[in-house]
């Protein structure tokens, strides 16, 4: 097994460069590149620290679970939770465990005079697509609305949530890196 090559590739999972993993780890860029490379092999304390820098540990490393990795997902697979005070609707994760994973999509049901909570400001993007109803999309001191159709994109600077005003439930698929629900 070549630890290098799957070391790289959880750390660009993570979106990290060489030099942020150094810093993490307190090692140098030159010896993450030559791991990576397999042409240095790290102390098993070193790897275990490179590893909990990402995310990971051992026995994740080396099982051979990422081969069995689920892509495809069934409605049994998928989790709702009803809200009824504040959504007067309902969240379905689309992808089970989708927290581990740098986006998350999600189908939000909204009823008449339902809305989510406010998401502060943060770093990464949330897409929405309506498809059915219409909703109203609160972006700091933005009042956007989306109808049957539309959709938004957005770089979270300011908080935001969004709202159905309608008298007709909404639905929407709601997609966002980093998770947030």
């Amino acid at each position: 097994m070549k630890i290098g090559e799957r070391l790289r590739r959880l750390r660009l999972q993570r979106n990290l460069t060489q030099e942020e993993m150094a810093d993490r780890c307190e090692l140098t860029k030159g010896f993450i590149s030559q791991v990576e490379r397999d042409l240095a092999s790290p102390s098993i304390a070193t790897l275990t620290d490179m590893l909990e820098c990402l995310g990971s540990d051992l026995k994740s490393f080396f099982s051979e679970a990422d081969k069995d990795e689920k892509i495809v997902f069934e409605p049994a697979d998928m989790f709702e939770k009803n809200d009824e005070e504040t959504l007067r609707g309902s969240v379905l994760w689309l992808v089970p465990s989708a927290q581990k994973n740098s986006m998350e999509p999600i189908l939000l049901s909204i009823g008449p005079g339902g809305e989510s909570q406010e998401f502060p400001p943060h770093e990464g993007e949330e897409f929405g697509y309506v498809l059915s109803g219409a909703i109203v999309l609160y972006n700091g001191d933005q009042k956007l609305k989306v109808h049957t159709g539309g959709s938004f994109c957005l770089h979270p600077t300011a908080p935001h949530r969004i709202k159905n005003p309608g008298k007709r439930p909404a639905k929407l698929l709601w997609v966002s890196t980093p998770p947030s629900f």
